[in-house]
């Protein structure tokens, strides 16, 4: 190697240091401006995780915090579509990403808006996908924020590791379905979290039941009290158990979630439980 490609070597290596330089104190400083983090993850795919965190997300919106939902479900990025957004970010004067407004209270950043076209594979190994978690904080213009929700993927990969390693201060809420086998998994991810040094917020039951659409009542679609078991066992707080509402599904299909609708249905009062039970027990932090 000559001594004038040994210069240039030098220069470029000294120009990534600072620019991670740069980058790490970014993310410090972000996370400075943002009160609660929460990580919502699952043991197992098929549970309703997103749902869980995109109505906790609005949940939060509507009782006038700032939020921000971060969607690091880099594979299934499923947090647009259940929420209408779609179109890129834009940028601010320092080049950094504005995330994407879903009302004046929660703003929202998924990899789907960076993709040229929703149905393109994300094709990444693991530092890829810890570089693009990094830089969704050190690059995105979060502003000051009460909450920042994190949709995970299934399972305890590269995606909640990096999340742990890089958003210091997060705390776990972890979903599952009354099923056991459900329950089982759910169990790895509660010590996937006690080994990555996680606190855990406690355990949300998804689809405890399913809301009639005729008459209203609620249905049992698996086992009873799954959740309250699994929460005793592990010494997890039970946060809320959802029941199964099928205009969810339809909410989310349509990009408009039931949390908007007039009505106070039995699953728009449990979300609203479940915000109450993060209230609280944040506030004993």
């Amino acid at each position: 190697m000559s001594v004038c490609q040994s210069h240039q070597c030098a220069q470029g290596g000294a120009k990534h240091q600072h620019q991670a330089g740069e980058d790490e104190s970014r993310l410090e400083d972000q996370l400075r401006h943002i009160q609660h983090k929460l990580l919502v993850m699952s043991g197992k795919g098929g549970v309703g995780k997103t749902s869980v965190a995109v109505y906790l997300a609005l949940g939060l919106a509507k009782r006038g915090y700032q939020v921000g939902l971060l969607d690091v479900d880099l594979h299934g990025p499923d947090v647009p579509h259940m929420l209408g957004i779609s179109g890129k970010f834009g940028m601010d004067l320092e080049g950094h990403l504005i995330p994407h407004r879903y009302n004046d209270h929660l703003q929202v950043v998924s990899i789907e808006c960076l993709l040229h076209d929703r149905d393109e594979a994300v094709i990444w190994r693991g530092p890829l996908k810890h570089n693009y978690i990094r830089q969704s904080m050190s690059q995105v213009d979060w502003g000051e924020l009460d909450f920042l929700v994190v949709d995970a993927p299934p399972g305890t990969g590269d995606e909640p590791l990096s999340v742990a390693q890089t958003i210091t201060g997060i705390q776990a809420v972890v979903v599952t379905t009354p099923q056991e086998i459900s329950l089982a998994d759910v169990r790895k991810a509660i010590n996937f979290c006690r080994k990555v040094g996680m606190p855990i917020l406690g355990l949300v039951e998804n689809m405890s039941g399913l809301i009639c659409p005729h008459c209203g009542g609620e249905i049992r679609l698996f086992s009873q009290g799954g959740g309250q078991k699994t929460a005793a066992l592990t010494k997890v707080p039970l946060l809320a158990s959802l029941p199964f509402d099928l205009r969810v599904v339809a909410g989310g299909d349509a990009g408009k979630p039931l949390l908007e609708a007039p009505d106070s249905s039995p699953f728009i009062q449990a979300v609203m439980g479940l915000v109450d039970e993060v209230e609280q027990r944040l506030s004993r932090v």
